[in-house]
């Protein structure tokens, strides 16, 4: 299939999952990287556990890249851990974002959660 500039589709990296809004509760210097998530939001904003996001701070405007561990159900956890500790710490507001390589669009889960990281509604 071609474009209207007359070129096949190429391969594009599109946002698959975003989690909006969310407040890092813990930062952990001590833990060995990632940022730890409660399964709860994992499976609102299908994400994977072991998968690479994006994680960006309203706050201060930091941006990194990690991968997702499983925190502890129920409680809104979202950690940042290791190195990403320094650059994003507890009470900032985040964005954790996913990305896909396809060659066609892509419709991306997106939640927004409230103050508490509990899930507000589908973006």
């Amino acid at each position: 299939m071609t474009t209207r500039f007359g070129r096949m589709n190429a391969m594009r990296i599109l946002l698959r999952s975003k989690i909006h809004k969310a407040t890092v509760t813990e930062a952990n210097l001590n833990y060995i990287g990632s940022i730890s998530i409660d399964p709860d939001l994992i499976e609102k904003a299908d994400l994977w556990v072991g998968e690479k996001v994006l994680v960006v701070s309203n706050t201060t405007g930091a941006r990194l890249e990690t991968y997702v561990i499983e925190g502890e159900r129920g409680t809104g956890q979202i950690t940042m851990n290791g190195a990403a500790a320094h650059l994003i710490e507890a009470g900032e507001e985040i964005i954790i974002m996913a990305f896909e390589i396809s060659a066609t669009p892509v419709k991306a889960t997106q939640i927004l959660v409230d103050e508490g990281n509990k899930f507000v509604r589908y973006l």
